[in-house]
């Protein structure tokens, strides 16, 4: 048994290892100046349904653009997409329960206003 044979499968598992890296790479800068772009125009849009009379869709309009950009910030700035998927759940059932207690609260200001 010569030296060669034994330090074969090392190399190859620090192939292997390099390879599995390689493939949860985080994207590169421009990817996350093109998301901070996304961000700033839905900010726009929020800003401009202060300005444009949206009625009675104001709120599902905010809303909406408020889980957009949520699920943006979560999925690109803290790593989520790259991430195990239970971090994943633990937000999306985060921002359910931050959903039904913002409309829960909206209602009761509505209602018992």
């Amino acid at each position: 048994m010569s030296t060669t044979e034994t330090a074969a499968p090392a190399e190859h598992d620090a192939e292997a290892a390099s390879a599995e890296h390689d493939e949860h790479m985080h994207p590169s800068d421009w990817k996350y100046v093109q998301i901070a772009i996304i961000l700033a125009v839905l900010t726009a849009a929020e800003v401009a349904t202060y300005y444009i009379d949206t009625g009675p869709l104001e709120i599902p309009i905010l809303i909406g653009i408020m889980i957009v950009k949520f699920v943006l910030v979560l999925m690109w700035f803290m790593h989520l997409k790259f991430d195990s998927p239970l971090f994943t759940k633990t937000f999306v059932a985060g921002l359910a329960m931050a959903v039904v207690v913002y409309v829960a609260v909206l209602a009761m200001f509505e209602f018992w206003s």
